[in-house]
């Protein structure tokens, strides 16, 4: 990745105006312990993510997860321009071809905790889609089955939200006429 600047970036900064911050197909970029970060809009992910596969290389999703920031008080590293939100999805894709890993973070509001699904340019994020949803409640647009994966059916809430009640769930064994 010689060249982090896309093609339709062809603005220069003049003497005496400040440098342009890195971009990558118009997402501003940063490096954090020798891994390109891209912070992609809720709008821009999915359309990034195919580019990134088709025009870059990076053919495997590794991990999509999420972090809760809603009791963290430090302040949060973003670009100038990207407001924080509560909800953070963040998306590890790799290329084999180049031996790289890229990570994508992207901020998800409380109010309307809903983002495309993966589930058509990376087939096996599926799961990885399905997990952020059952524990933190972030909804995929176009996921396929957008079911618990990890809770029973019937759970209430979504676990490693920090809104969430923190107490000892009790052990329940199938078939146990005399559950404790």
């Amino acid at each position: 990745m010689a060249d982090d600047t896309t093609a339709d970036d062809d603005t220069t900064a003049s003497e005496g105006d400040a440098t342009e911050p890195e971009t990558l197909h118009g997402v501003p970029v940063t490096r954090t312990g020798g891994q390109t970060v891209l912070y992609p809009d809720r709008a821009e992910l999915h359309d990034l993510v195919r580019r990134l596969r088709d025009d870059e290389g990076y053919n495997m999703c590794l991990d999509v997860t999420a972090v809760d920031y809603l009791s963290f008080d430090a302040p949060r590293p973003l670009p100038d321009g990207i407001v924080p939100e509560r909800f953070e999805v963040v998306v590890i894709l790799m290329s084999h071809a180049k031996r790289e890993r890229i990570r994508l973070r992207v901020q998800v509001p409380e109010a309307d905790a809903t983002l495309p699904s993966l589930f058509d340019v990376h087939p096996g994020a599926e799961a990885m889609e399905r997990e952020v949803f059952d524990l933190f409640g972030l909804a995929f647009e176009g996921h396929p089955d957008l079911t618990r994966i990890l809770m029973p059916e019937d759970w209430v809430g979504h676990p490693l939200r920090k809104d969430e009640a923190v107490g000892r769930i009790p052990v329940q064994f199938k078939g146990t006429a005399d559950a404790r």
